[in-house]
């Protein structure tokens, strides 16, 4: 462990005397952990400054029990609690952010904490946002950038697919994007570099989020994601969530030759069948493919997942289907509308028209990005 990275929570726990004397709230999850493996909250009780006098969980719970869309015990209906109100932080002067993120647009902790900074700032509350590594590494930059009026709690900001921030250069972003002078800092990692692979890292994996298990699944998820826009399973209710894509009717060798023909760099595609035992086809048997990544450098999560649906739809109209419930609290936009950030993949998967051209145009988004987020960078290449 000596050549580990430190997170942003190990140097603070290494001198916790800027704790001293603060009356302070803490938003985290199960896997804010510190380096010898103890509970964040736990950590902090055991500090002189003792600890902290308010915990505030992100989506999931604190512990991560719930699946998505489920709110919390305690935490109101769901649509109401997304953005807390600065009333949450009254009697608080400091605010502690620490959260496990994925790397992707749609993982909504990034959301939850802006959104929580903001409201505490507004309350007159610092906040202290403790860095942790990227699993995705800081390097790639994948999607294109979401159009106005497509924001949301899986899109909240203007960012492409695979972004390659940190939570901390993230919301450094944001912070510089809404103009916020004074009161945030944050805790910059030891040790990390923006090309280094989790395993690399020393840290280690443990689940935010109930469906990401695995180091493994955060690379597919970006565009694993796509998925739950469609009534296919995306493997929730399996031990494989988004490895995994199928319904019950689907010819699993047929759909896996058929993505195997696009020759998609760094994937394959083993033809399976599976029963999920909760969320879409409860108790079914799913014909479909598993998605295995040969190459992680080479391999493209998002473009992989657009091409995916665009197959299933092309092999099996008859079973494809977009999602028509609410997603994430919105109701009058599709959720692929609201997970590619605009009407163009829909459209053209749609019409069988279009999808290479749209794919090309993310070349200038992830350019422009590149661009702007220069300049709040934290950590080397």
């Amino acid at each position: 462990m000596s050549g580990a990275v430190r997170t942003g929570l190990d140097r603070l726990l290494a001198d916790p005397s800027p704790l001293a004397g603060r009356r302070y709230g803490l938003l985290a999850h199960g896997a804010s952990i510190s380096r010898d493996i103890r509970p964040i909250h736990r950590a902090l009780a055991a500090c002189p400054a003792g600890p902290p006098v308010a915990l505030f969980g992100p989506e999931h719970g604190f512990y991560g029990v719930e699946q998505d869309m489920v709110a919390a015990e305690g935490g109101g209906d769901g649509e109401h609690t997304l953005r807390p109100c600065p009333c949450a932080f009254a009697g608080l002067d400091l605010l502690l952010i620490d959260l496990q993120d994925v790397g992707s647009r749609y993982y909504t902790y990034a959301a939850t904490a802006v959104w929580a900074a903001e409201a505490a700032l507004t309350a007159g509350c610092e906040v202290w946002l403790l860095d942790r590594p990227n699993p995705l590494g800081g390097t790639v930059v994948e999607g294109n950038l979401p159009q106005p009026g497509y924001e949301s709690f899986v899109g909240a900001f203007r960012l492409p697919v695979r972004h390659g921030l940190t939570l901390g250069e993230l919301v450094r972003l944001e912070a510089r994007r809404r103009g916020w002078s004074d009161g945030l800092r944050i805790w910059v990692m030891e040790g990390w570099r923006r090309g280094m692979p989790w395993e690399e890292t020393g840290l280690p994996w443990v689940a935010p989020s109930p469906n990401m298990p695995a180091i493994a699944t955060t690379l597919v998820y970006p565009g694993g994601c796509l998925v739950e826009a469609t009534e296919l399973s995306e493997g929730r209710g399996t031990t494989r969530p988004f490895h995994l894509t199928g319904a019950p009717g689907i010819d699993p060798p047929a759909l896996a030759d058929a993505l195997a023909a696009l020759a998609l760099p760094g994937a394959a595609w083993l033809p399976t069948y599976f029963r999920p035992q909760f969320q879409k086809h409860r108790g079914e048997l799913c014909g479909g493919v598993e998605l295995v990544v040969t190459d992680p450098t080479a391999f493209r999560s998002y473009r992989t997942g657009v091409e995916l649906l665009a197959v299933v739809r092309r092999l099996a109209p008859g079973i494809f289907a977009w999602r028509a419930k609410p997603y994430e609290f919105v109701v009058d936009r599709p959720a692929i509308d609201l997970l590619t950030g605009g009407p163009q993949c829909r459209e053209a998967i749609e019409s069988g028209r279009g999808l290479a051209d749209w794919i090309a145009g993310w070349e200038a988004d992830e350019r422009s990005f590149r661009e702007e987020r220069e300049e709040i960078l934290l950590y080397p290449s």
